[in-house]
């Protein structure tokens, strides 16, 4: 390792602060990808410092920026010389030449002379070329006034003309570099600068400051994580203690530059390793052979030398050999391995990213669906409800009732759309709230009796006496699923009955297992469609009619039982009905219901006449929204955007403002803001077609009050309005 990575940080930190504002997010992005490479490279990560680095090409590419393609093809170009691709890593700083050429940016040059410098020094052990790529370094340092970059190179060419042999010369770049450390003071440069002072030392046979600068460079590199540097320096230090005849502290560093070494080459991070680490791995070993020889040798004024040590030396040179040879199979397989790995990687990376896409895409499209279907349903439930209230012999006529069943349908059909898509993004939350269990059935039996009417059936309630009276759970989900089974079962069945039944299976402490069970006398399921009636949008052929229904009741019933923590079971024969059947655990402990029935507020207020600022654009929503106002004898005004509304509160007085959202030239939550600053602090309720967790975040943080989703019932828009001004008084 060489000090080439810093020259990369340095480099960074120059780009970043001299690009145009135009694309400059785009330019940090890729920044971002090259200090992250280069980080994860001083920690010996190549993979994910590879990763990073062709992330950083990529998005270079895209943005045609020369300067960024430039610095990302020496990155790369980095991390192939740390795994000892030599040829590769010479190829990648090539291409960086050639594209700072394109750049017209010679400041760059400094950089990249300097790495290929590195590679023939302490790769290819060729110190004269590396020093004349030194000094081409040099040049373009000295003709940009690049003082921190020259400090970089010097510590280079210290080390080059110290292979040399060239002292004088060796020693005038580490005394520059040394005088000049603190303009680029890292940890590593620091190391390496010791490392140098080492070895200038050793030749000037000062053996005081020797030890202290091998040490404090020990010392920085394990400080830092810098293994790389911290192999060099045990090796350099083991070869001056052999130089002074210390064979046993010699040894002990050698060994220690083995583990760090080791530590290095037999990370799960490298990627791959060519012949060239093979021929490291035999130079090594030559070492040990050495230092076998030297021990051996030290020992011969006691020992002969016999055929048996012969042997044994023998045999331990065959095996040294054989492990050698079984590391070298070891790593080219890990090789095609991590490859092999990558390669698959990459492609689910690419498909978890198609699905995040895909299923952003979908919630999108889910939400505009249901908003723009809403607005409509609005005036549609509206105007059925004036039709009735304004022509009471309409009353019985199965034209408006036959009108407003669609109306709802289509409206249970749009949320069922959004419950779905709100299961599958674990967006539902269970509420815990007290209910008569009783009550909650009798009203699902109610709700559905115009489609038991419709096709002649009777809904038979069956009803155990020993559930307690009060339980705690979310009675809005548990409806749901009832609504749905029963609305299931009515539809399939002709003639007959569909029965609900509620029985306690046992109780466990402060929770009571309740059992509920939906059957009917309809025309069953085929044992072979059993299994997939559950899947969201699936519709059993039938061959006796055209049933209603977009097939995601029984897929939201699935999971809204799971939600419960339960699961549902479901028995049919054909001709002759079907039963669905599942257990959900609620609590029953009475002090807790009694806390919770306390706590609920209750309208004590009378009735009063409050004056109402409307805030909306479409004209039949407008209409349906006068009605309310005049049949609840309240005053109103009625306005088409947001400007209006602000230039009718400053005119006049009025206790509650309903606002619609999305109006043109200003929404709903820009108004509110508007409104607010102006230190206005009327109630403001929210009326809008979107699913209400999409908007409620934004309608507090703006400073609305309350929010309603259209189309809802007027008697809950009273609830709200006087909530409201009671909380206001």
């Amino acid at each position: 390792m060489s000090p080439r990575i810093l020259f990369i940080f340095l480099l960074l930190y120059n780009v970043a602060f001299s690009q145009s504002s135009s694309n400059g997010k785009s330019k940090k992005e890729v920044l971002q990808f090259l200090s992250v490479s280069d980080s994860l490279l001083l920690k010996a990560d190549y993979k994910n410092s590879l990763v990073s680095s062709n992330k950083a090409l990529t998005k270079a590419i895209q943005l045609n920026e020369n300067n960024l393609i430039a610095l990302s093809y020496n990155s790369i170009g980095g991390v192939y010389e740390e795994i000892l691709e030599i040829d590769k890593a010479l190829g990648y700083y090539d291409k960086a030449i050639q594209y700072s050429d394109k750049a017209k940016n010679d400041t760059l040059k400094i950089w990249f002379y300097n790495n290929i410098g590195n590679i023939y020094l302490y790769r290819k052990n060729d110190a004269k070329t590396g020093i004349d790529y030194y000094l081409k370094s040099l040049e373009y340092a000295d003709q940009f006034k690049e003082e921190a970059s020259k400090v970089l190179t010097k510590i280079n060419l210290a080390w080059a003309y110290f292979q040399q042999n060239e002292y004088k010369k060796a020693i005038e770049n580490v005394d520059f570099a040394e005088k000049n450390i603190e303009l680029m003071k890292y940890p590593d440069t620091e190391a390496y600068l010791n490392l140098l002072l080492g070895l200038k030392y050793s030749h000037l046979n000062n053996d005081e400051l020797v030890e202290y600068h091998f040490q404090k460079a020990i010392e920085i590199s394990k400080t830092n994580q810098l293994d790389s540097y911290l192999s060099d320096i045990h090796e350099e230090y083991a070869r001056y203690l052999f130089k002074k005849g210390d064979y046993k502290n010699a040894f002990i560093q050698l060994d220690l530059h083995e583990e760090v070494k080791d530590r290095i080459f037999n990370s799960d991070n490298v990627k791959s390793i060519n012949l060239t680490a093979l021929k490291i791995e035999l130079e090594e070993s030559k070492r040990e052979l050495v230092k076998v020889n030297k021990e051996r040798s030290l020992q011969q004024e006691n020992l002969k030398k016999t055929k048996i040590i012969t042997s044994l030396s023998l045999v331990f040179l065959l095996l040294m050999v054989f492990l050698l040879y079984m590391l070298y199979r070891n790593i080219i397989f890990r090789k095609k391995v991590n490859i092999y790995l990558e390669a698959k990687n990459k492609e689910l990376n690419e498909a978890k990213e198609k699905a995040e896409e895909a299923s952003k895409l979908k919630s999108q499209f889910i939400s505009t669906i249901s908003h723009e279907l809403r607005t409509p349903l609005y005036g549609v439930v509206g105007i059925t409800n004036m039709l009735a209230d304004e022509h009471n012999e309409l009353t019985d006529s199965p034209h408006l009732k036959s009108l407003k069943f669609s109306a709802r349908y289509l409206l249970s059909l749009v949320n069922d759309l959004l419950q779905i898509n709100k299961i599958e993004e674990n967006k539902v939350v269970l509420e815990n709230g007290t209910m008569n269990l009783e009550d909650e059935i009798h009203m699902v039996a109610e709700s559905l009796s115009f489609i038991a009417t419709r096709n002649s059936n009777k809904i038979i309630t069956e009803i155990d006496k020993s559930i307690p009276e009060y339980i705690i759970g979310d009675k809005l989900r548990l409806s749901q699923i009832l609504m749905n089974l029963v609305s299931n079962a009515l539809k399939f069945t002709q003639n007959g009955e569909v029965r609900i039944i509620v029985k306690l299976e046992n109780t466990n402490g402060s929770h009571a297992n309740i059992r509920f069970e939906v059957s009917d006398t309809g025309i069953g399921i085929p044992q072979k469609d059993l299994a997939k009636i559950f899947d969201k949008f699936v519709q059993i052929d039938r061959k006796e009619d055209d049933y209603q229904g977009a097939g995601l009741g029984l897929s939201i019933v699935k999971k809204l039982v799971q939600i419960f923590g339960s699961e549902i079971f479901v028995e049919s024969e054909e001709g002759k009905g079907t039963r669905f059947y599942f257990t959900i655990a609620f609590e029953t402990d009475t002090k807790k219901v009694d806390e919770i029935i306390h706590n609920i507020s209750v309208d004590l207020s009378v009735e009063q006449v409050y004056k109402v600022l409307v805030v909306e654009d479409n004209k039949i929503n407008q209409m349906v929204t006068r009605k309310i106002m005049e049949k609840n004898n309240f005053k109103f005004l009625i306005v088409d955007d947001g400007y209006a509304a602000i230039e009718a509160l400053g005119k006049e007085h009025f206790d509650v403002v309903l606002m619609d959202i999305n109006m043109p030239l200003i929404n709903g939550f820009e108004t509110t803001r508007l409104i607010r600053k102006k230190e206005i602090t009327i109630p403001i309720i929210a009326l809008t077609a979107f699913a209400k967790d999409e908007i409620t975040d934004e309608a507090f943080a703006v400073g609305m009050n309350d929010v309603l989703i259209k189309p809802f019932e007027p008697s809950k828009l009273i609830q709200c309005i006087e909530k409201l001004m009671r909380n206001n008084r």
